[in-house]
């Protein structure tokens, strides 16, 4: 059956917004080749020193694995929390639940700056400020609703009965949820833990206002070098991460398409 003209649409539509979007990104590309010591566009000369420095230098080495912990750490707890609060949310089904859904999904609506100096209020009589503990639980409370939402997704197409079978077999609650339900939506679960880490990766103004000298992320020292001496390596440090977003993205759609695939064995 071939596709019609408004799902061809749709899809040119969908490639076309997806590479105005990516492709101002790949201009890091370029100018990570230039030999300058500025952000510049190479003429003619390319050169790997900009990389070099990244993969030598130990302050850039330090950050990459800073932002790997705190990255590492929120995609685990977000990806706990948001799977418990869907699956929780699922099984109330009340007008109830919806409120609290909407009051979990409020990270999501409020503007990062009022999350940042909200977060920053609060973690000053914490003892929580340039830590790991207070950039790891900030970054868990903006990821978990991406969780939430992915996991919620799967729910949808999630049929009680199985629950109910399991239920009626004698398995107890957290049998049901790990033997039946968890492996059914284990495709958003999947997704949520993706996001969560993209975003903590990712994140830069959080950030800026609970990291001061201990902790010094990846985005941050992108960030500084943009900002005081303009250093090329932080193009260099734009396209390592646009390569690992890249392959995790395709990592999961691989994972996901041969879970959905069926088996022939």
């Amino acid at each position: 059956m071939k596709p019609s003209f408004l799902s061809l649409f749709n899809r040119a539509g969908a490639w076309v917004l997806l590479m105005f979007l990516v492709l101002p990104a790949l201009i890091a590309i370029p100018v990570s080749l230039t030999p300058k010591r500025f952000l510049s566009m190479p003429k003619g000369e390319f050169s790997l020193r900009h990389f070099e420095k990244l993969f030598t230098s130990e302050n850039w080495l330090s950050s990459f694995g800073q932002s790997a912990v705190i990255a590492s750490s929120t995609s685990f707890l977000a990806t706990a929390l948001g799977t418990l609060c869907a699956i929780g949310l699922w099984r109330i089904s009340s007008k109830y639940s919806e409120v609290v859904r909407a009051f979990l999904l409020l990270p999501l609506i409020i503007p990062q700056i009022i999350s940042a100096m909200a977060f920053y209020r609060l973690w000053i009589p914490m003892g929580l400020l340039d830590s790991y503990s207070g950039l790891i639980i900030a970054h868990t409370i903006l990821a978990a609703p991406m969780v939430l939402i992915t996991v919620s997704a799967s729910l949808a197409n999630f049929d009680p009965k199985l629950e109910q079978a399991s239920r009626n077999l004698g398995a107890s609650n957290w049998t049901t949820m790990r033997r039946v339900i968890l492996p059914s939506v284990r495709p958003g679960v999947m997704a949520g833990a993706l996001f969560a880490f993209i975003l903590s990766w990712d994140e830069i103004v959080v950030t800026l206002f609970i990291s001061k000298f201990k902790v010094y992320t990846l985005p941050r020292r992108m960030w500084n070098g943009i900002r005081e001496n303009t250093d090329p390596t932080v193009a260099a440090a734009a396209v390592v991460l646009i390569a690992i977003t890249i392959i995790a993205f395709v990592v999961s759609a691989l994972i996901s398409r041969r879970r959905t695939q069926p088996d022939h064995t």
